[in-house]
């Protein structure tokens, strides 16, 4: 399941250079998989109620053109990989106007037990989408 998460880029992440600071590309990765999470019916509440989080591993992230205020972006975001106790999101930030591809980034998350910080098996039962890659 891949989803398209749209967004203007605003003022407030503008660095000195005139553009969008780096670190508010990882930002905006992250309400990608936000974005993601709701529309697999799998919310953080969800997950909170059965003593689960999440926490990103890994990111690698390919910067290609700046965005600028005003920008109008699309965040996609799929899962590729399904591990025992993590999985790896591939996302892609979009400029509409340029047709342009501003970055990509290769996102590793692992599940943790709320309670111990540990980690702990993918949850199948809340991220159905997952379920058909599990094999793979």
């Amino acid at each position: 399941m891949e989803t398209s998460l749209e967004i203007t880029a605003r003022s407030t992440e503008i660095d000195f250079l005139g553009h969008v600071n780096n670190a508010r590309y990882i930002e905006y990765l992250e309400w990608g998989r936000e974005d993601w999470y709701n529309k697999a019916d799998c919310t953080f509440d969800q997950m909170r109620e059965q003593g689960i989080g999440t926490v990103v591993v890994n990111i690698n992230m390919d910067y290609y053109a700046p965005c600028y205020r005003g920008d109008l972006l699309v965040i996609k975001t799929r899962p590729v990989k399904v591990g025992n106790s993590s999985y790896i999101m591939q996302q892609e930030i979009l400029k509409i106007k340029a047709a342009v591809k501003a970055g990509e980034a290769r996102v590793t998350i692992a599940f943790i037990d709320m309670e111990t910080g540990k980690s702990r098996p993918v949850p199948l039962d809340l991220l159905k989408p997952l379920v058909a890659m599990k094999g793979e």
